[in-house]
């Protein structure tokens, strides 16, 4: 196998795990201090309150650490043996493969962020109180 293919490959296999990883910790250590249009973790119901907005990247910079850490470690070991065994068409078809599922990872994790949200905060962004403390409700582990 040509060695700038192998790069591609390599490079194109581990982004985007690399980024989640990443991401997901500025997000958990640095995340955006106020509601914003431009970056961060932006849907409709973390966008309602300062408070949601708050939750929802805590809880997704703990889950995209969580999934960017597997789905680095899952990559490499795809990836591992068809730079070990060589073949183009093997590498290129594992690479698509695995950024299909990749991105499967990226998008499902919206999901359990989305329900985690449903349950701490009512449709205006208020905080719900449960039995127990709001700080015990908003340390709510992915």
């Amino acid at each position: 196998m040509d060695l700038a293919i192998c790069i591609i490959l390599l490079v194109s296999g581990l982004l985007c795990p690399l980024l989640m990883l990443g991401f997901g910790l500025i997000s958990r250590k640095h995340p955006p201090k106020t509601i914003n249009c431009w970056y961060g973790y932006r849907t409709a119901r973390s966008m309602k309150s300062q408070a949601a907005w708050d939750f929802a990247h805590r809880y997704c910079g703990r889950l995209w650490t969580w999934l960017g850490a597997i789905l680095l470690a899952f990559s490499a070991a795809v990836l591992a043996p068809v730079f070990l065994l060589g073949g183009d068409t093997a590498g290129s078809m594992a690479a698509v493969i695995l950024l299909g599922v990749q991105v499967a990872v990226l998008l499902g994790s919206i999901v359990p962020v989305e329900r985690a949200l449903k349950r701490q905060f009512d449709e205006q962004g208020n905080p719900i109180s449960k039995s127990g403390s709001d700080e015990q409700n908003s340390k709510e582990e992915p």
